[in-house]
């Protein structure tokens, strides 16, 4: 029964660890997307002040040509962080379960030492009962 508790403790400790991982990735994706946001209002805020707004056009400001390729990077990182994010709860949902089966083991273990034990009370009727 010991061994079970320090592996249900393992396991959770897991579980916290993968947990604390996702909501890591989670965090990190929502700064990126804050930060293209906000980029994507200074490349607007550029093309009115210019009065530009085609890329390809040869006044068209350096500063959002540059914002823009900071935002297509940005973006590139959320779509690998996604990948990851997806990998990271996958391994939560697996350590999850592998957690559920040794409670559940665990719980099993001590119906079993409940029902085989006698309770207090029939011991202390059979005592009575043996001496009388």
């Amino acid at each position: 029964m010991k061994s079970r508790d320090a592996v249900i403790r393992l396991k959770r400790f897991e579980v916290d660890e993968k947990r604390r991982k996702v909501e890591d990735i989670e965090a990190m994706i929502g700064e990126l997307n804050t930060m293209a946001t906000d980029l994507d209002r200074q490349i607007a805020i550029e093309q009115e002040r210019a009065g530009v707004s085609d890329v390809n056009h040869y006044a068209y400001p350096t500063f959002a040509k540059a914002a823009i390729q900071r935002r297509d990077n940005l973006a590139n990182s959320v779509s690998g962080l996604e990948a990851k994010l997806a990998a990271a709860r996958g391994d939560l949902d697996e350590a999850l379960e592998e957690m559920k089966k040794i409670e559940l083991l665990q719980e099993r273990d001590a119906d079993r030492l409940r029902v085989e034990s006698p309770a207090p009370e029939l011991v202390a009727v059979g005592a009575h009962r043996a001496a009388g």
